[in-house]
């Protein structure tokens, strides 16, 4: 393949490696709670997250007017919560399932703004997939509790790309470094308070470390580049794919099976992401669409 042929899907590729990334990452940090809780799995990514980033942008460079400032201030404790919250709802529900539930925040955000007919049928779909999701009936065997805690990452995540917006004039390294490290105010305190000394085991610090470059570096770099070279719908459709990837690779790593049923409820939440970016208007500009 020529390198002309072979350029334009280098942006595309760069997406798939970002969820994928983003994913198995993930997938590694759970095993990390029968040691360390979520809450403590949680600190040692988003701060050393936060680190890698700070070294590799070294936002300091770029000035800071105090009205940003409170903006990357709003973005970063958002983010910040719902990386917990996300957490914090893996300890009881499937890893694709609570992406299929987070989901929800960033569709409401989509459908918030539209008025078209067609969208109305992108939000029935959403709606069909999370009814088969969430506990409603007497039958369901999830968690209730792990489900609030994605319905809260998922309402967080629609903050975050608000807030996010509010911040995209500046450069993308800029706001995301130091967005990370308002989001280590809130989430470090918390996974030290709950995990205590264990924090401190060269073992565990080299893996959290991992996780954070696999789950937060890596993606988000990736997802930058691709930013930059693909339409806002084309991205939007790959990320849109994040649920199923998710499920997919927890069946691999962690070894959780999802019924047919669930697979299909799943389903209904993607093909409602890619509708509703397939016919967003192109004056929209894509947001970091990242979590988990």
């Amino acid at each position: 393949m020529t390198p002309s042929r072979a350029t334009p899907w280098l942006p595309a590729l760069a997406v798939l490696g970002s969820v994928t990334s983003l994913c198995i990452g993930t997938s590694f940090a759970k095993k990390l709670f029968p040691l360390i809780g979520a809450e403590g799995t949680s600190a040692l990514r988003v701060g050393f997250s936060a680190l890698v980033l700070l070294a590799f942008w070294r936002p300091w460079r770029w000035p800071l007017t105090r009205r940003d400032a409170a903006s990357v201030i709003r973005y970063g404790l958002t983010l910040g919560a719902m990386n917990l919250m996300f957490y914090l709802a893996l300890r009881t529900i499937p890893f694709g399932i609570a992406v299929a539930i987070e989901f929800s925040g960033p569709l409401a955000v989509a459908m918030w703004s539209s008025r078209r007919p067609v969208d109305f049928v992108w939000l029935a779909s959403a709606i069909v997939g999370l009814a088969m999701l969430l506990p409603l009936g007497h039958g369901s065997t999830l968690d209730p509790t792990g489900v609030a805690f994605a319905l809260g990452a998922a309402f967080c995540w629609a903050l975050y790309i608000i807030f996010g917006k509010q911040a995209g004039h500046l450069h993308a390294g800029h706001s995301v470094s130091l967005g990370l490290v308002a989001a280590s105010l809130i989430v470090v305190p918390y996974g030290v308070a709950h995990a205590g000394a264990s924090l401190l085991d060269p073992a565990i610090l080299a893996v959290g470390l991992g996780v954070a470059i696999v789950s937060s570096a890596i993606p988000m770099s990736l997802e930058m580049m691709a930013l930059k070279r693909l339409p806002s719908e084309t991205f939007g459709i790959m990320v849109s794919l994040e649920p199923a990837v998710a499920s997919f690779l927890a069946m691999l790593l962690l070894g959780e099976r999802l019924t047919a049923y669930q697979w299909l409820a799943i389903g209904f939440i993607v093909l409602a992401s890619i509708g509703s970016t397939v016919t967003a208007r192109r004056s929209s500009a894509p947001s970091v669409e990242l979590a988990g």
